[in-house]
């Protein structure tokens, strides 16, 4: 009989389970909240997550913070690795950032939810942050719905077959109302989140694609409420779809390394 006040035999093994656990449920860790998690010194928490990295178990963002890797996302749903992805989409999201000054972000989808893997503030007084969350509900955000709007309604039933994720402000409520609201979307070009994900924040996101023509990531703008013009709208999409066709080209070309962008 194991003694319970055994120290497990393969402590770093048991150790590094636990980040791929914390990662895999959505968490964002910096060095020292897995120290903090694991009880253990920067250094050691240092290396497990570079392990993790190392076997696409984590990937780092920009903030130097780990994320779940492609290891840990389902592979059908994976078309590029995310540091692959976030290295050929920067230089468009850079130049986007630039002309609009409002908060650009870059989600991916993972079953009925979109994933933070990217970002750039805006330099406004009056901001949103990059990576207020990490996975949210595709159905009530700008670059989630961008995403959904390319799928089958065969394709969503089967994706929220136990239901739409609940979401204390979104005005989409069933199945059904989601997919009239993707004709729209689809008609459009473009998808709008106003005040859908959080109070205070309006969106706007289109989508981009790989040269096969699958959809793979949304660009969206995060702008203060307060500041959202309608009016602007076709600025939004005009700069958004520039964007977006920087990101499809630079997709089709040679992978020029991530790391040349991961940091």
């Amino acid at each position: 009989m194991r003694n319970i006040e055994q120290v497990p035999p393969l402590d770093s093994v048991h150790r590094a389970l636990r980040l791929l656990v914390a990662l895999r449920d959505g968490q964002v860790l910096s060095v020292k909240d897995a120290s903090a998690m694991l009880d253990v010194v920067p250094s050691t928490a240092h290396r497990l997550l570079a392990a993790l990295c190392y076997d696409g178990f984590a990937v780092q963002d920009r903030e130097r913070r780990y994320r779940a890797g492609p290891e840990l996302a389902p592979h059908e749903e994976m078309s590029y690795p995310p540091n692959q992805l976030r290295g050929a989409i920067w230089p468009s999201i850079e130049t986007l950032n630039k002309t609009l000054d409002e908060t650009i972000q870059v989600w991916v989808l993972q079953g009925p939810r979109v994933r933070y893997i990217d970002g750039i503030e805006s330099t406004q007084s009056l901001s949103v942050r990059t990576a207020m969350w990490d996975l949210v509900p595709a159905y009530c955000s700008a670059g989630g719905k961008a995403l959904l709007a390319t799928l089958s309604n065969a394709e969503l039933e089967s994706i929220h077959a136990g239901g739409l994720p609940p979401w204390r402000s979104s005005r989409i409520t069933s199945l059904q109302s989601l997919k009239r609201h993707l004709v729209t979307v689809r008609q459009n070009g473009y998808a709008l989140n106003l005040e859908e994900a959080a109070q205070g924040i309006a969106g706007i996101a289109a989508c981009v694609k790989d040269p096969g023509g699958r959809a793979v990531a949304g660009i969206s703008v995060a702008i203060p409420s307060i500041r959202f013009n309608r009016k602007k709208i076709p600025d939004y999409v005009e700069a958004l779809r520039d964007a977006v066709a920087t990101a499809e080209a630079d997709l089709g070309k040679p992978a020029r390394g991530a790391a040349a962008h991961a940091s």
